[in-house]
């Protein structure tokens, strides 16, 4: 939870996926970080992991140079499903 800065009274807060931090319940955008608390998007892809080129899954999109990790685009956020679905 986070305390309000004038009184220290308790605000209940939301945990930002991305990077920890609490924001109060109300906000719709992490106050650190600036990622979406509505839409958590793809899932953050870890720096330790390597990358695996031969059997990545690019974004079928088209336009997009994304590629899928999570089941969605690490671009545009959309699913392969509704990729394929626009096209």
């Amino acid at each position: 939870m986070t305390k309000c800065p004038h009184c220290s009274q308790e605000i209940p807060g939301t945990v930002c996926a991305l990077c920890g931090e609490t924001t109060p319940a109300s906000g719709r955008y992490c106050m650190k970080c600036g990622s979406s608390l509505l839409d958590p998007g793809p899932a953050p892809v870890d720096e330790d992991d390597e990358l695996d080129l031969e059997n990545r899954v690019l974004c079928p999109d088209g336009t997009c140079t994304g590629i899928v990790v999570g089941g969605k685009c690490t671009v545009c956020g959309r699913s392969p499903i509704e990729a394929e679905s626009e096209n």
